[in-house]
C-alpha cells in the first residue's frame, strides 16, 4: 500500500542542507554528468512549457544519480509579472528510486536558491583567483544572498559591492551583509577592479561590458536562463574563458551564449575531472542554467536527514 508522501518545508530545507556538505555533493555531481554514461547522471535537458496567455513559464526537471541512487523531479513556475507571490515557485518531487513511489514533496524555492549558489561557489573555487578579496553582486534578491553566503565558503572579502535597479533593495541587502557592503550607483562603478563579479538579474538585454571588467576577474552569470535573455556583452563572452554547467544546456537555452556566439571553453565538471584547465589567470565566465542533478543530490541530502530527525526539526 502506498504511503502518504512526506511534505518539506522550505524552512526545514534550510536547516538540514549543509553548505559545506552540499558542496562537496555538487562539485562530485557536476564531475560525474561530465563523465557521461560513465558518471552514471541522467537528466534531459529541461522542459520549459510557455504559459503566454498569463505571461510565465512551467519547467519541468528529472534527474537520476546511480552512484547516490537518487531520483528526483522539480517542477518550477516562472513568472516574472508576479506581485503579491514569489516569481519563481518550485517543488521537488523525490521518488523512491526503486519503485517509483513519491516519497517527499519538498519546497523546491529554497532548494534552487541554495544550490544555485553552491555551483556557482564549485565553480568559483577553481576558475577565480585564489587571493580574490573584492565581490560584486548585481542583483539584490534571493539569489544575491545565496551566492554571498555560498561564497563566505570560499574568500574572506574585504568589500562586498551591490547594485540593483531598486537602490532601496540593494540597501537592505548591505544592512544584512554588514560593514563590508558598499551600495553602488552603477554597473560600471560596481565592477571596476572586483575579483569576482556575479550576475544574478532580471535583465534581458547585456547590462555588463567588457571593457569595465578587469583582466582575470571571475563572472559567475547566473541569470539569463533563457535563449533570447542576456546579461553580458557579446565582446566580454567571446574575449572571456567560458565555462559552463552543460554545453547541451548552454547551447539551447542560454542567451548569453548563442547570441554572442561564443566558443565554451569547457563544462565545469571537465575541469574538476581534470579534462580540462582551470584558467584562472585570464578572465572567466562560468556560465549556468541550473541542472536536475543539482536538485537531486540537495533532495537527497534533506530527505536522507529529514528521514533520521523526523518531524521534531521543525520545533527546534
Amino acid at each position: 500500500m502506498l504511503q502518504a508522501p512526506k511534505y518539506i518545508s522550505g524552512e526545514e530545507v534550510e536547516k538540514l542542507l549543509d553548505l559545506k556538505e552540499l558542496l562537496t555533493s555538487i562539485e562530485t555531481g557536476l564531475g560525474n554528468y561530465s563523465k557521461g554514461k560513465d558518471g552514471g547522471v541522467v537528466q534531459p535537458v529541461r522542459l520549459v512549457v510557455p504559459i503566454e496567455k498569463h505571461h510565465g513559464n512551467l519547467g519541468v526537471m528529472p534527474g537520476y544519480s546511480s552512484f547516490e541512487d537518487a531520483l528526483a523531479t522539480k517542477v518550477v513556475a516562472f513568472y516574472p509579472e508576479n506581485k503579491d507571490l514569489p516569481t519563481h515557485q518550485a517543488w521537488v518531487l523525490m521518488q523512491d528510486p526503486t519503485n517509483g513511489s513519491l516519497n517527499a514533496i519538498i519546497d523546491g524555492g529554497s532548494i534552487t536558491a541554495i544550490r544555485t549558489g553552491i555551483a556557482s561557489a564549485v565553480a568559483t573555487k577553481h576558475l577565480a583567483n585564489p587571493n580574490s578579496h573584492i565581490l560584486t553582486l548585481l542583483g539584490a534578491g534571493v539569489q544575491a544572498r545565496s551566492h554571498f553566503k555560498a561564497l563566505l565558503l570560499l574568500h574572506k572579502f574585504d568589500e562586498v559591492r551591490i547594485f540593483s535597479r531598486t537602490r532601496a533593495s540593494a540597501q537592505k541587502l548591505a544592512k544584512e551583509i554588514g560593514k563590508t557592503a558598499k551600495v553602488c550607483s552603477s554597473v560600471e562603478e560596481a565592477v571596476e577592479d572586483a575579483d569576482i563579479i556575479v550576475t544574478v538579474s532580471f535583465a534581458t538585454t547585456p547590462i555588463l561590458k567588457a571593457e569595465w571588467v578587469k583582466p582575470g576577474a571571475h563572472i559567475n552569470a547566473v541569470g539569463a536562463c533563457r535563449p533570447d535573455w542576456r546579461e553580458l556583452e557579446s565582446s566580454l563572452m567571446q574575449q572571456s574563458v567560458v565555462y559552463c554547467d552543460s554545453r547541451e544546456a548552454c547551447s539551447q537555452e542560454s542567451g548569453d551564449v548563442i547570441l554572442s556566439g561564443c566558443d565554451i571553453y569547457a563544462e565545469i565538471g571537465e575541469v574538476i575531472n581534470g579534462e580540462k584547465l582551470a584558467l584562472w589567470e585570464k578572465t572567466t565566465v562560468f556560465k549556468s542554467v541550473g541542472m536536475a542533478i543539482e536538485d537531486v543530490l540537495s533532495a537527497k541530502i534533506v530527505f536522507d536527514k529529514y528521514m533520521r530527525i523526523g518531524s521534531t526539526l521543525a520545533e527546534k
